[in-house]
């Protein structure tokens, strides 16, 4: 036994580092929680010099990867304009790569793209190896903060409906007829497809003509309330810059969205969300002026991370990685936030890569509606060096635990709906029965004119509210020694296909499970069968 524990020990101690860190001297004391912790977990952390080139901090990489398989690469400061006329500013600044841009100039994009792709690509292939973070920290003081949200996050016991709640923001198009059917429909794809029932979905939708529109008055207000609220994902789909995303639009008058200048109203103490922008320049960390990424990053009630493209994307390639990250972070083996965003990127540049049947119908579609159809893999690698993580990429994901519910295959309106089931977790059950994404508990919706006053959009909050609750019935109870069961009431309206889920709060971890059910008038239906799903 001593034996064996001492062979560990001297493995331990001639492996090579997993993870290198790239961080100035001023910022290391602060940085030393962070690396007590992720010692703790079991990494061998690596921290090299920021100083130099680009190419001299990936041989410093490289020479640190010799050691052992490399998992990932943080760097820890920010990318300042003219820090190559300033030593001061340089000493605490790590460099952006510019890459050759060669598709997104079609769309009116610089001729470079900033990426921090340079240093998880060590063979220099295109293809990514390791994952890669960046902690935007312009002070010691600021990362002292980034790095307490990080911790708090992993260590938070907050086990609550937080953790299966994924909120979208998103303004109208404004593409172009073809381009906006593009993001439409991998929106709906996005949304409806790709995301397991088990998880509530809140949408804001930068449309007046849309149910998920709030009062065009209260847009900003109630786009922070989705941050604000706690949720596992905040993810904003549309038109972007570096410093605020397009406003809302309404005949004869636009309210804005989101702005760097709001995130000072960031509040999320509890249930803090990664954040992801599907869009232009909110992550465009080398601009002359901090971008919404980076102030949402520091924001101490902001994101605990925020995935986003560092200057103009299109709408094929973006919503590939949408779809792929949703995947991996979601339903991927990854332990982490890095690790996820790698496999989607891998999953984007490597040819002959297995193709979802979504990712089939988008790449069937962007070859009829993309202004460069000839250059989709193109604009795919392009992608991988667009998106950045700003943020840890050893950020730890947490994942629910798998409820398995036994539940009637069909239902009857005005009858009763009994569920049982069994989770890995006790605690407190939330059972729910609703309607799929694609559809509103109070039925078709759309409005054909904008109301006269302003006075008449507070009619819009309501519509909006109910929009976004599609349960049909629900029932509060407990899970004991593994077991709950639950009756719920089917109400009248309850028609077509429905889900069934359920949602467990313990004290240590949290669980998810859906199943799938018909609501049928009693005439029409057929004997009630057994249908478990996890």
């Amino acid at each position: 036994m001593g034996a064996a524990w001492l062979a560990a020990v001297i493995l331990a101690f001639h492996a090579g580092p997993d993870t290198v860190v790239v961080c100035p001297a001023e910022f290391q004391q602060a940085l030393a929680p962070w690396v007590t912790c992720r010692e703790a977990q079991g990494h061998r952390i690596a921290l090299v010099s920021n100083l130099g080139t680009t190419s001299e901090i990936r041989a410093r990489i490289v020479q640190a990867a010799a050691g052992g398989p490399l998992r990932a690469v943080v760097l820890v400061g920010d990318a300042e304009v003219g820090m190559e006329q300033d030593a001061r500013l340089r000493a605490r600044c790590v460099p952006v790569h510019w890459a050759k841009a060669e598709v997104n100039v079609h769309f009116g994009s610089e001729p470079h793209i900033g990426t921090d792709h340079w240093c998880g690509d060590l063979d220099e292939d295109g293809v990514p190896e390791v994952a890669v973070g960046r902690l935007t920290a312009d002070s010691a003081e600021e990362l002292a903060a980034i790095v307490q949200k990080i911790l708090a996050y992993e260590r938070s016991t907050d086990f609550g409906p937080w953790r299966r709640q994924l909120n979208f923001v998103a303004s109208a198009g404004g593409f172009g007829a073809l381009a906006d059917t593009v993001i439409e429909n991998s929106a709906k794809l996005f949304i409806t497809r790709n995301i397991a029932p088990a998880y509530e979905v809140g949408m804001t939708y930068g449309s007046w003509r849309s149910p998920f529109c709030p009062d065009p008055r209260r847009f900003r207000e109630t786009a922070l309330a989705s941050i604000n609220s706690g949720c596992q994902f905040w993810v904003y789909i549309g038109h972007g810059y570096h410093l605020e995303l397009a406003p809302l639009r309404v005949p004869g008058a636009e309210f804005p969205i989101f702005s760097t200048s709001d995130t000072g109203q960031l509040d999320c103490r509890e249930g803090r969300p990664i954040a992801l922008f599907l869009s232009c320049y909110a992550g465009a960390f080398d601009a002359y002026d901090d971008c919404l990424a980076e102030e949402m990053l520091r924001a101490p009630g902001g994101p605990v991370s925020v995935i986003a493209a560092s200057r103009v994307t299109m709408p094929y390639a973006m919503s590939l990685m949408a779809l792929e990250l949703c995947r991996q972070t979601l339903d991927g083996p990854a332990e982490t936030l890095g690790e996820s965003l790698l496999a989607a990127k891998r999953q984007l540049v490597i040819d002959g890569a297995e193709r979802s049947d979504a990712r089939a119908a988008l790449d069937a579609l962007a070859a009829v509606v993309s202004p460069t159809p000839d250059k989709l893999a193109e604009e795919r690698r392009e992608h991988a060096l667009l998106f950045n993580l700003i943020g840890d990429p050893l950020l730890r994901l947490r994942r629910p635990k798998p409820v398995e519910l036994v539940a009637p295959s069909e239902i009857s309106p005005g009858g009763t709906l009994a569920v049982t089931g069994s989770s890995p977790i006790d605690g407190r059950a939330l059972v729910e029965l609703v309607v799929p994404r694609d559809r509103l508990v109070m039925g078709w919706f759309r409005r054909s004119e904008l109301p006269r006053t302003p006075e008449d959009w507070a009619s819009f909050q309501e519509v909006y509210a109910k929009a976004n609750d599609r349960r049909l019935a629900w029932a509060e109870t407990e899970v004991r020694g593994g077991r709950f069961a639950a009756t719920l009431t089917v109400p009248e309206n309850a028609r077509g296909s429905c889900h069934i889920r359920v949602f467990v709060e313990g004290s240590e971890d949290f669980g998810l499970g859906a199943a799938e059910t018909t609501a049928k008038p009693v005439a029409l239906a057929r004997k009630p069968g057994e249908a478990t799903m996890r």
